[in-house]
């Protein structure tokens, strides 16, 4: 997949800096390529359910912001991604220290992308997919 912006990777490094919400809850940027994001979290007491499982919304913001930088990664400067619709199948009990996520476009188109995000848990090392979304982004013009 070809970006059709060359400043792509520092407009999604920006994008996760300006996500106050996404900041807040720890998330980090790991790696970026056209239609692919990689990103992590550090696993805090504040991320868990009341079972010592990490929340469902912990897995599903990862996902859904992870598979907009994604799709982010391959607009045009004058575009931005939101997303419309958002499926997500529980594999597993996402039990570890760190949560990964892997989204990578499978469409790329002129007003919808369809990203595909995976999320693993990775407890002593292991790492196991524990959940997996799908993810229906329009793509807009920005209003300047």
């Amino acid at each position: 997949m070809e970006p059709r912006n060359p400043d792509y990777a520092r407009d999604v490094e920006e994008l996760f800096r300006k996500a106050a919400f996404v900041m807040d809850v720890g998330y980090e940027l790991v790696a970026i390529s056209p239609g692919r994001v990689e990103t992590r979290l550090t696993v805090q007491p504040r991320h868990l359910q009341q079972d010592e499982v990490i929340h469902m919304g912990v897995q599903a913001t990862m996902a859904d912001h992870t598979a907009g930088a994604a799709a982010g990664s391959l607009i045009a400067a004058d575009q931005l991604v939101l997303t419309t619709g958002f499926t997500m199948n529980l594999l597993q009990a996402a039990v570890g220290e760190e949560l990964r996520c892997r989204a990578q476009v499978l469409r790329a188109g002129r007003t919808l992308s369809v990203v595909e995000s995976e999320v693993h848990a990775v407890a002593r090392g292991q790492e196991k997919l524990v959940s997996k979304a799908t993810v229906t982004l329009a793509v807009l013009a920005r209003k300047r």
